[in-house]
């Protein structure tokens, strides 16, 4: 049995790229990213959190790659943003990596207060579950 995006019809339709939840069937493999901050392999932090954004993104593809998952196998975002203001460039970069997904993933966004350092203003993590093929 395949994964599936859960949208209810009897609840409102999700606000954006997203679906209100993801079915998983038992004997899924998974992979739990921790958040991934907007920060450079040599330690460059960008101002905009639209480019913090795409960061956390790219390390997120690095590290379900690294597994050999895909973003299709992406079943949940989490991600934290530590300002309203700093909401429609996360969800910008968010809906580019979505973008041509058959199956939306289940997505949270929470305002925060702050993260290790001041000047991060994104966090992002993903937990992805793929059916192996029998």
């Amino acid at each position: 049995m395949p994964l599936r995006a859960l949208t209810p019809s009897a609840i409102r339709p999700p606000f954006a790229a997203y679906a209100h939840g993801t079915y998983v069937p038992k004997d899924a493999e998974w992979v739990f990213t921790s958040g991934q901050l907007g920060i450079s392999p040599d330690d460059v932090i960008p101002e905009s959190p639209e480019a913090q954004a795409e960061l956390c993104f790219a390390a997120i593809d690095a590290i379900l790659s690294e597994a050999g998952f895909a973003r299709s196998d992406t079943v949940r975002i989490n991600a934290f943003v530590t300002d309203r203001a700093f909401m429609g460039g996360y969800m910008l970069v968010r809906d580019r990596w979505c973008a041509g997904l058959s199956r939306l993933p289940a997505s949270t966004l929470v305002i925060v207060s702050g993260f290790t350092r001041p000047e991060f203003k994104v966090e992002v993590e993903v937990t992805a579950a793929r059916v192996p093929t029998r």
